[in-house]
């Protein structure tokens, strides 16, 4: 059955992407050669399409909160997903995919502009949904905008197969293909794609000569106003997506044949085999069916690594939004201050002699050569800034991408001076979230992964806090995620390292993967305290274990389960042992919450209206009050029922202190033997969180 290109349909392609880069992403990173054998590409796009993914989710969300049948437009959820890719970008290939990204939601744009309905219904003047051709000509600007976001282009690359997507598209929606489009490689026959490996540029920075076309100023395909008055409104947008697909395969495929450095090892390009892989995510969302996977790129050499089997079934079925996969996360290399000064970051990186380091081995096994660092940041700037900050950065490096617009812009380039690349972007503007990577130290830690790690040295048997010296691991760390700051504090009292959440923007599995790292331990116990982060965590947990740090996940579900296995933490017990003392205990921790509804809603308990009061037992609501304190005892009364030796209290940000004396009060009162602790949570979502043991 034919699907839509919505706001729903954007979510669910966002789902559908990171749950296949989440499958690919390692083999993906195996064959990343060019243009630096650094082995991370698919871990790039993964943390990409990760931020992208959260975007699109707080775009829902926020819609949600005004109204029950309150959803996004298309371009609202597009230009989300675009902002989310520009703000999270990881690497040469996922700054890409945010331009990408960009020149689509920019297409969009210009339809609700331009008033055209002949190719999308729409509500309230919003674009609800787009058809085939307003499709080929969003891939066809996004193809557009990404080579003209880099400094050099060159073909066999990415950009060669975002051309042929967008070239594959437009046929199918009846229009003829222009700009970089017009002319995608076909196979290596096209016989340019070595000849011209450092790129040829023309005007501001498209390639010149074969497979590109003059663009615009503002970076529009050229003739893109001619498709918008020749397209057929018939064309569906499934069969769009499914030719972009196709055609992206195709170039992939030629991508060998293009590159030197790809035909010597024998792969395609690692950053066109991950777009392939975000648009089949697209024609699977809007077909229904099953993409097959491109059945190469293999390495022809032993020890290759293959992207796995492709999935010949095509089976239609139910549009879903999925949850999160269970992959490994990427090893994004980061600094531990993503806003701290460069020389901060760059000083944890640097080898002795301040240069390449280039008697390490890339993920080809070859001496890693070029640039020794990959600089990015977000920069706040005007176009004039930008401009000249591009000429500066051309003259000190390579591989340099500029996306963004409207005054935010991500900058990616690698180069030998880090210094001097951040300081051209604190003359361009204000330079902010700086990741500073020396390409010769990530290949040594990818190249060590496999090395088991020292037995834990015990000194003083102290219990450990999970912050050693630099250069000495602790022997045993926990790791938390809370909501609040006063829970921050007192975990981290105890010991723990903590990842602090704020409303409505859960941590990624990037930052879970930051925090074990930063709790520098031979042994980690990972507490999320929310069901919805299982599978984030899981990643973390599992990129940690490639790293050699043993890590165990408890699935807590609430901040009061991961206090009580906190609780009974003990290092100098075996660590299984210490594992299954916390998984005890916070299985034996039931939850509850009390919020206050925001609007009018249907709930398990009946119809609560806006400013009820909510009691949530194990996350259903069971109780509708208009009273915090008498919400409060009513749960407690039906949660202690079942019995219970311990209550734990958690105060949220602005309630007062004597609720937790009166609870205390009515728990001596009314259940005996019952203790009652309470803490200053200080979490701004939910007003008391509460604990029975």
């Amino acid at each position: 059955m034919p699907h839509t290109f919505d706001a729903e349909a954007v979510r669910t392609w966002c789902g559908l992407a990171l749950e296949a880069l989440g499958r690919a992403r390692e083999g993906i990173d195996a064959i990343n050669v060019y243009p630096v054998a650094d082995g991370d590409t698919g871990t790039n796009l993964y943390l990409t399409v990760e931020s992208a993914a959260h975007a699109v989710g707080a775009a829902f969300n926020g819609h949600a909160a005004t109204g029950t049948a309150s959803r996004p437009s298309l371009g609202d959820a597009i230009g989300a997903m675009a902002h989310g890719a520009l703000i999270g970008a990881h690497g040469n290939s996922g700054t890409i995919l945010a331009q990408m990204l960009r020149g689509m939601a920019d297409v969009l744009a210009e339809e609700h502009e331009a008033g055209d309905a002949a190719s999308e219904a729409r509500d309230a003047g919003d674009v609800r949904h787009a058809g085939g051709a307003v499709l080929s000509r969003a891939l066809l600007r996004a193809a557009d905008s990404a080579r003209n976001a880099v400094a050099r282009p060159v073909e066999g690359t990415v950009l060669t197969v975002a051309a042929s997507a967008a070239a594959a598209a437009a046929r199918a929606a009846g229009v003829p293909p222009t700009g970089h489009g017009a002319s995608a490689p076909r196979g290596s026959e096209t016989g340019h794609g070595a000849a011209t490996a450092q790129g040829a540029r023309a005007g501001n920075g498209a390639a010149a000569g074969h497979g590109a076309a003059t663009a615009s100023e503002d970076g529009a395909v050229p003739g893109a106003r001619d498709i918008s008055a020749t397209r057929s409104p018939a064309a569906p947008v499934g069969a769009v997506a499914r030719a972009a697909y196709e055609g992206a395969c195709a170039a992939l495929e030629a991508t060998t044949g293009q590159l030197d450095v790809l035909a010597r090892a024998g792969v395609v390009d690692a950053g066109g085999y991950g777009l392939v892989t975000v648009l089949g995510a697209l024609a699977e969302t809007l077909t229904g069916e099953r993409t097959t996977a491109p059945t190469s790129p293999l390495r022809s050499t032993p020890g290759s690594h293959a992207l796995g089997p492709g999935r010949p079934d095509a089976e239609p079925r139910e549009r879903r939004r999925p949850a999160a996969p269970p992959a490994p996360l990427p090893p994004a290399e980061r600094s531990a201050d993503a806003d701290a000064p460069y020389d901060a970051a760059a000083s944890e990186r640097a080898p002795a002699d301040g240069g390449h380091s280039g008697q390490l081995a890339g993920c080809d096994g070859e001496p890693i050569t070029g640039p020794a660092y990959e600089v990015i940041y977000l920069l706040e700037a005007d176009d004039t800034a930008v401009a000249r900050l591009r000429g500066r950065l051309d003259a000190l490096g390579d591989s340099l991408v500029i996306v963004g617009g409207d005054g935010l812009w991500n900058v990616h380039v690698h180069v030998d001076d880090a210094g001097a690349a951040v300081e051209a972007g604190i003359q361009a503007g204000r330079p902010y979230r700086l990741r500073i990577t020396h390409f010769g130290a990530a290949a040594e830690r990818r190249l060590n992964r496999e090395t088991p790690p020292r037995e834990p040295k015990r000194t003083d048997g102290a219990r450990g806090t999970g912050h050693g010296a630099r250069g000495e691991r602790a022997a045993r760390s926990v790791v938390l995620v809370v909501p609040g700051d006063g829970l921050a504090a007192l975990c981290a009292e105890a010991g723990a390292t903590v990842v602090t959440t704020r409303p409505g923007e859960p941590p990624a599995s990037g930052e879970l993967v930051d925090a074990i790292r930063r709790a520098h331990a031979h042994e980690v116990v990972l507490l999320p305290n929310d069901a919805e982060l299982r599978h984030t965590a899981a990643a973390a947990a599992a990129q940690m274990r490639t790293e050699g740090v043993r890590v165990a996940l408890i699935p807590t579900r609430s901040v009061v389960q991961g206090i009580a296995a906190l609780a009974v933490h003990e290092e100098d017990r075996g660590f299984d042992e210490d594992v299954v003392a916390m998984t005890s205990a916070a299985g034996a921790t039931r939850y509850a919450e009390l919020a206050v509804a925001e609007r009018q809603s249907w709930t398990m308990a009946g119809v609560c209206q806006a400013g009820d009061v909510l009691g949530l037992i194990d996350g259903d609501v069971v109780v509708i009050g208009a009273d915090l304190l008498a919400t409060a005892r009513t749960v407690l009364d039906r949660m202690l029922a079942a019995g219970g030796e311990m209550v734990t209290l958690v105060l949220g940000a602005g309630v007062p202190n004597n609720l937790a004396e009166r609870l205390e009060e009515h728990v001596r009162e009314r259940h005996l033997a019952v203790d009652t602790v309470n803490y200053r949570g200080e979490q701004p979502s939910a007003p008391l969180l509460i604990g029975i043991e």
